[in-house]
């Protein structure tokens, strides 16, 4: 419990640096013995070493004050204090005033901080003089990967300079304070308290966006924000009445401070709370205890009547409707409304009532007669777009086949709809012969949205080392929608193989605006074979250009070396030893512990080009040390070495019988299940595999009825409606004999061959990897 007086007592384990850092790092800690060792270990592999660690325990009931203080035994930069539990912003408060540095940031002792994410933040701050910069940050857990945060993908996608939030009013979004170093002198000077609330950070980033002069902002990922191995979606959150009234009052707050703010600031601010906070409450519904209905009531009713009626008329019809019920205090249709969004109902099971004007009204007294709202729910003509989706890209017979989807969102795809795709090259329409077919569409049903074309040897030989990408145009009626073809999904679309074309390499995957798209690629600079010896990767190619040089980079961190090669015309072997690599343990992905290095051909005269993989469909790897290197391919097509700790990896998964089989590199003495996570929850339920040994490594078999068993196993471990009964999403998991696991990587090369979808009576089960990591997803 949050204590209400938040005064400390303070104990130091280490000394004071005896010369001032430039960087103060604020680390609170409370109950995370789990993962505080990991966080620490990630700051003090910075490549910024000019920096003080002040750890805030917050009164940790368990095992994390002990990890804490083997650090600052360790590291002389690394210093505890030790105070009665008063909650995450009070105890960094305390770690402020400890605080010494010209910098200051805060990291949170479950997340991670990349190896560059302070320099790259004090070095920008040293050249332009910002009050404080911030840079991207990265979702992360054990059972799905790093992924990117979609919270920071606006604010942060580009970076700016001496920039400010009344010049890019995305930084309103910019809710956390972790990503950022801010300078210390003006942090003291205004003042900046954390309140005693969760949601602390909102109140106190807005209000420094607010007073700083400018700021500057990075791309580049700084900061990795771990998140519960059940996920963060809002439909899986459990209802928590303390949780969202302090939700409220953080909002409250930074409402306050955008009173005075450019009108331009305080609209986006308002539609941010519209989109995200208030939502939230509404979706809470659909979870509320008997008996606390009201006070949640109370709850979203305040922060509806705070809110812009311009951002709530601008919101989403849906969620206008869900306002009108809030306003008339029918719980019960707050209910079924956000139990009929959760399913599903709000993409697709609204029967939609278009017209030709812009803006269409719903009859809310009909609603709350107990109308059914599907009935009721009309959107405007512009929301009427075309939604589309590659699920699957292989090569037969020379031909490159793309099968998909396509249909208008919110309308049910009928078999009278017509489906027209061009492939665009160099501004030039060729029209394919389009196949359909009935696939699952976004309402969860099957409907006629599948489509499959097929690109002949004669029109791939057409296109050219520019992006061709594909015109997709749908005939509903009289209704007409036209876009490109975008939504690569997990698998084969998303890691698309290439293949020859005479002289040229055809490569599918993603144009410069996120459409898929083919590029013709004649001669390229390319690796054709590796060979494996016991102290080196040997590595032959052909160059497009004469005298070549080969140079390895590292993409994060930047810098390169020169590999030494023989060259005979354009053909060339390099040799690129393994100690050296297995040596230099400091991963640019303080997750994975994995850097990854690209290779790049370049002439005497500056030409350069990266390396493309065709050196067959298979990843070379070398274990040793507990540490693991791969050469492989890249989603692009490119070469890739990849150096981290060992985890297993899957090269191949298939349907045998009643068994799931998925095979790998065999690296130690492991078990395999199929685990699932329940929502809100790190706990979970497992399902064995038999795994056997073969001179190919491992493989591990588990029952396609255990797996397809979607709700039974699940119920015995809950009391309420699991609400994923329709959609189970199982990870495979190799578990060391001390307990700890990890979740199977699934490699570049069997990414490019799934998913692998397997068809029962009752069940649909798809392999497919996710952020690189193996899932099966059961329907």
């Amino acid at each position: 419990m949050h204590a209400p007086d938040h005064r400390y007592r303070s104990s130091y384990i280490s000394r004071r640096p005896p010369v001032t850092p430039r960087l103060s790092v604020v680390v609170p800690f409370y109950n995370v013995g789990e993962y505080i060792g990991d966080c620490l270990d990630s700051i003090a592999r910075q490549t910024w070493t000019d920096f003080e660690a002040i750890l805030v325990d917050d009164g940790s009931p368990d095992d994390s004050a002990v990890i804490a203080k083997e650090f600052c035994i360790q590291d002389s930069r690394f210093r505890i204090v030790q105070q009665d539990n008063a909650g995450l912003g009070p105890a960094r408060n305390t770690g402020v005033r400890h605080a010494s540095g010209e910098y200051l940031t805060f990291v949170d002792s479950d997340d991670l901080v990349t190896r560059h994410g302070f320099e790259k933040l004090i070095r920008s701050l040293d050249r332009t003089g910002s009050d404080f910069a911030g840079g991207n940050a990265r979702r992360f857990n054990n059972s799905s990967g790093v992924r990117p945060s979609w919270l920071h993908r606006q604010p942060f996608m580009r970076d700016r300079f001496a920039t400010h939030v009344t010049e890019v009013t995305d930084l309103v979004l910019d809710r956390m304070v972790w990503n950022k170093v801010y300078r210390r002198s003006f942090w003291e000077e205004r003042g900046y308290e954390f309140p005693a609330i969760r949601y602390e950070d909102y109140p106190v980033t807005l209000q420094a966006h607010l007073d700083a002069v400018t700021v500057d902002t990075i791309a580049a990922p700084v900061y990795y924000w771990r998140e519960r191995e059940s996920g963060e979606s809002i439909t899986q959150q459990k209802f928590q009445l303390g949780n969202l009234r302090d939700r409220v009052i953080s909002a409250g707050m930074v409402m306050d401070l955008a009173e005075k703010a450019l009108p331009a600031v305080r609209s986006r601010l308002h539609a941010h709370f519209t989109q995200i906070d208030l939502l939230t409450l509404m979706m809470a519904f659909g979870a509320v205890p008997a008996g606390e209905e009201e006070q949640l009531v109370e709850l979203a009713s305040e922060l509806l009547t705070r809110l812009d009626p311009a951002a709530l008329q601008r919101a989403h019809r849906y969620d206008r409707i869900q306002h009108a019920a809030l306003r008339a205090g029918d719980v019960d249709l707050l209910r079924r409304l956000a139990i009929f969004r959760e399913d599903g109902g709000l993409r697709g099971g609204a029967r939609v009532l278009p017209r030709r004007r812009k803006v269409y009204d719903f009859n809310y007294p009909g609603l709350l007669e107990g109308v059914v709202p599907q009935d009721l729910y009309r959107v405007a003509e512009q929301d009427l777009t075309l939604a589309t989706s590659v699920r699957s890209v292989t090569w037969a017979d020379g031909k490159l086949s793309v099968q998909g989807t396509a249909e208008v969102r919110h309308l049910q795809t009928c078999t009278s709809s017509s489906l027209r795709i061009d492939l665009v090259i160099a501004g030039v329409p060729y029209p394919l012969q389009v196949r359909r077919f009935d696939a699952t569409d976004l309402h969860g049903e099957n409907s006629r949205v599948g489509f499959e074309v097929v690109l002949d040897e004669e029109l791939l030989g057409r296109c050219t080392a520019g992006p061709a990408h594909f015109d997709v145009r749908m005939k509903l009626g009289r209704l007409r929608r036209q876009d490109k073809l975008r939504g690569q999904g997990p698998g084969s679309p998303g890691w698309p193989p290439g293949a020859w074309l005479g002289e040229s390499w055809i490569q599918p995957g993603p144009g410069k605006d996120g459409c898929f798209a083919i590029r013709r690629l004649h001669d390229p600079s390319r690796l054709t074979a590796i060979e494996h010896t016991p102290d080196a990767l040997v590595l032959h190619g052909r160059s497009s250009f004469d005298e070549p040089s080969l140079f390895v980079t590292r993409p994060v961190a930047g810098g390169e070396e020169k590999v030494p090669i023989k060259v005979d015309g354009r053909d060339f072997t390099a040799w690129l030893p393994i100690r050296p690599i297995l040596d230099e343990t400091n991963p640019d992905d303080p997750f994975s512990q994995r850097t990854t290095r690209a290779f790049r051909l370049r002439g005497p005269a500056g030409e350069e080009k990266l390396l493309l993989w065709t050196a067959g469909d298979r990843a070379i790897s070398h274990a040793e040390r507990g540490r693991v290197i791969t050469m492989t391919r890249s989603t692009g097509g490119y070469v890739n070495l990849h150096e981290s700790p060992i985890r297993f990896a899957a090269t191949s998964v298939v349907a045998a019988g009643n068994k799931l089989v998925a095979r790998g590199p065999d690296w130690g003495d492991v078990t395999f299940a199929w685990r699932r996570f329940l929502p809100e929850s790190d706990d979970h339920i497992d399902v064995p595999c038999r795994r056997s040994f073969s001179d190919d490594g491992w493989s591990a078999a588990a029952d396609l009825d255990a797996l397809t068993a979607v709700g039974d196993r699940v119920s015995e471990r809950r009391v309420s409606v699991d609400p994923l009964a329709s959609l189970a999403d199982w990870i495979l998991f190799a578990i060391a004999p001390d307990g700890s696991a990890h979740a199977v990587q699934c490699e570049p090369f069997l990414c490019s061959r799934l998913p692998l979808v397997v068809e029962s009576s009752a069940h649909t089960l798809a392999v497919r990897p996710h952020a690189g990591t193996l899932h099966a997803e059961v329907r």
